[in-house]
Formats: C-alpha cells, sequence, structure tokens
C-alpha cells in the first residue's frame, strides 16, 4: 500500500462569475434590435442555444502502481520525451544525454562538451522545440560549464533507437554558477518561449536583483533573447528565488514553480510576471506585501522539491530530501491541498513529468552522491494516475 502523509492547505484565491444581460426594445425604438416576424409558414427565428462550459480537467492521483522503464541511470536530472516517440535522459555528473529503449535498456546519444560537474553543477535540465518547416528540431540543455551556467541548443536527428544530436550552439549564457543553487530546469511555455529556472549561486542579494541572472525565473524566444511582454525588458520574468527547479503550467496556462528553501520552508509558487518571491529576506509565507507568498509550504525534512509537472488539475512534485511524490489538487482550488505518495520507497526523487501515454515519469536520484544508492539505481519508473 502506498505511503501518504499528512495534507497542506495554500492562502485563498477568488473566483469571479461573468452573467450576461439581455436587453429588448420596447415601442417607438427606431432601430429594433428583434428579428422580425416570420413569413407563414417559415420557423422562427431563434439564437442559437448558449455553449455548455467545458468540463473541468479530472483530479488525477496517484492508483499505486509503480513499473521501472529503464535502469542503471547515472545521477540522471532531467527526462524529456521528443514527438518521435524517443525518450532521454540527461546524467548530471558524466554530462551524457542517453536514450531510453523500448526494453528497458539505454543508449548514449551524446557527450555535451563543455560541462564541468561539481556539487550540484554539471548537466540538467533538457527540453525540446519541435521542428516546424523553417525551424530544425533542436533539443535545449542547462548546464555547468567552468565560468558560468548555460543554455545550449543542439540540433535532433534519427528515429528512436538511433537519435542522434548535433554540434551545440549558445542560446544564453553568463548565468553565475556555483557548487550548489545552479538551478536548471528548462521547459517551453504554451506561449511558445523558453523558460529557465536559475539559483543564487550563493550570491544571496543577487536574487533580487532585476540585473542579475541569478535567482529567477528567466523568459526567453528560442534563441535566447528577452521574450515579449516581459517585465523588465530582459529574460527576467520573476525574482527573489533561492533555488527553483521544477516548472509547470497547469490546466488554466498557469505557471507554478518549485522551489528549495534553506533551513525552514520548502515552497510551491505561483508565479506572476514581475513578482519578487522575498528570498533572501524572506523563506515561506512571511504576510508581507512586498512579496509574494508561496501557495504551498512544507519543512525542508519533507520535500526539497525538485521537478514539477500538471496532470489534469494536480500537480506533481518530485521530492529529494523528502523521499516522496507531492500530489497537490485541485490546482485550480483556492486552497490546493497536499498528499505524499512513495515516502522512502524510491528514494530521492529528481524529477517528474506527465507521460505522453498516461501516467508519471519519475527519475530516482540515490547516485548522485547524496543518496543510498540501491542495486538497479538509479531508475526512470512509471507511475500509474487514476482520476
Amino acid at each position: 500500500m502506498p505511503n501518504r502523509t499528512r495534507r497542506m492547505s495554500g492562502p485563498v484565491a477568488v473566483a469571479a462569475l461573468a452573467l450576461l444581460a439581455f436587453t429588448a426594445c420596447g415601442p417607438g425604438d427606431a432601430a429594433p434590435t428583434s428579428p422580425p416576424p416570420s413569413a407563414p409558414g417559415t420557423p422562427a427565428a431563434t439564437s442559437p442555444a448558449p455553449s455548455p462550459p467545458p468540463a473541468p480537467p479530472p483530479v488525477l492521483r496517484p492508483d499505486g502502481s509503480v513499473r521501472e522503464l529503464a535502469t542503471g541511470l547515472d545521477a540522471p536530472w532531467s527526462v524529456v520525451a521528443l514527438p518521435n516517440g524517443a525518450v532521454l535522459v540527461s546524467e548530471r555528473d558524466l554530462a551524457r544525454i542517453v536514450e531510453v529503449l523500448p526494453g528497458g535498456g539505454t543508449r548514449v546519444v551524446a557527450e555535451v562538451p563543455g560541462v564541468a560537474p561539481g556539487g550540484e553543477g554539471g548537466l540538467l535540465g533538457l527540453a525540446q522545440l519541435p521542428g516546424d518547416g523553417a525551424r530544425e528540431a533542436s533539443l535545449y540543455a542547462m548546464f555547468t560549464g567552468p565560468e558560468d551556467n548555460r543554455i545550449v541548443r543542439m540540433p535532433v536527428t534519427g528515429d528512436p533507437g538511433a537519435i542522434a544530436l548535433g554540434a551545440a550552439e549558445p542560446v544564453l549564457t553568463g548565468i553565475p554558477k556555483a557548487g550548489n543553487h545552479n538551478g536548471g530546469r528548462l521547459a517551453f511555455g504554451p506561449d511558445g518561449f523558453l523558460y529557465a529556472t536559475t539559483g543564487d549561486a550563493g550570491l544571496r542579494d543577487a536574487a533580487r536583483d532585476r540585473g542579475s541572472l541569478a535567482g529567477k525565473i528567466l523568459r526567453m524566444t528560442p534563441d535566447g533573447a528577452p521574450a515579449p511582454g516581459n517585465p523588465f525588458g530582459t529574460q527576467v520574468w520573476s525574482l527573489g528565488h533561492r533555488n527553483p527547479q521544477g516548472i509547470a503550467w497547469d490546466a488554466s496556462g498557469r505557471l507554478w514553480a518549485a522551489e528549495f528553501g534553506q533551513n525552514t520552508w520548502d515552497e510551491l509558487n505561483l508565479i506572476q510576471p514581475g513578482g519578487d518571491y522575498g528570498w533572501p529576506v524572506v523563506e515561506g509565507v512571511a504576510g508581507d506585501p512586498a512579496f509574494v507568498d508561496p501557495v504551498l509550504q512544507w519543512p525542508t525534512s519533507e520535500a526539497s522539491p525538485s521537478g514539477l509537472t500538471a496532470a489534469g488539475d494536480a500537480l506533481f512534485l518530485a521530492a529529494l530530501r523528502g523521499e516522496r511524490l507531492w500530489a497537490v489538487s485541485p490546482a485550480s482550488a483556492a486552497a490546493p491541498t497536499a498528499e505524499a505518495w512513495f515516502a522512502g520507497e524510491h528514494g530521492r526523487l529528481r524529477d517528474v513529468v506527465a507521460a505522453p501515454g498516461g501516467g508519471l515519469w519519475v527519475l530516482t536520484n540515490n547516485t548522485d552522491g547524496r543518496g543510498d544508492p540501491r542495486a538497479g539505481d538509479d531508475r526512470l519508473l512509471l507511475v500509474g494516475l487514476t482520476g
């Protein structure tokens, strides 16, 4: 039976309803809005019936099933599916991108040049951008180099089982690096722009400095330029972050981020453009109008959240130190609640992704130097969902 623990609530939001008012013209109106009477023998004109509101997405939760898709991974950090069905995983310390094969084996696709692993740095997040005729398909990667954290892209060719990557081209460089707090998550949003999370890299005050790329969520074009509509005219989308490592969009298109706290509170934040999330002044809920409070917070022993994904009307966080999968639902609620699954069953969890065929892909992370490796670690797991 899966291990579930306590529920937690976040702050309250307000939902608004829109009402439609209909008016009729009285006698003497010069330009009546009602249709003229129908001719004898013809049906009367009627207004089309209003469309019913769309059904809300289902509230999904794990069904308790877990299946191994791959074993023997080395400090895996990010998993991504290509449009052709290929599955790629980044290995942080070996700077390798491996392909997970249907039978459970793996093959090395490439070793990314320029990666300088150390501490929490190395080859981190992956994101894919499909080709569209005018643009070739590309795999984006964020990694720690000798001087900085940077984002590169590599052209993708080949079919599943034979994926190949071309030369890496810099997209954004100069992101501060350190032995820890490197952020590292990449994802393309519903708006088509590339988002990246960056840690404060030990430069605490840089997190709230609009001129620094440290301690931020970034939003940029696929070429690395500031995306149109960014609040400060730079790549910065939000600031005041300590070490965010997960981003996801819910069914309404809202952006969420999972963030490591220091000693007290880890956070799940609903991201506002230009929002200041308070680090290093505050950690967790502060109740200070100068900062955006988290929707949910956890003691650091129960979370240390890394990957984050959305499925249906729920969010799922992969917890490292907490060694559990947090299910947060309903994501659309004013005060969603959190439920822990698989506590201690699979060790440290680094990434979670909504699998294209249903369920969740979950990466364990017991070989990263902080975990307790078990035979076969690390693993890519498929967790079943029910709604």
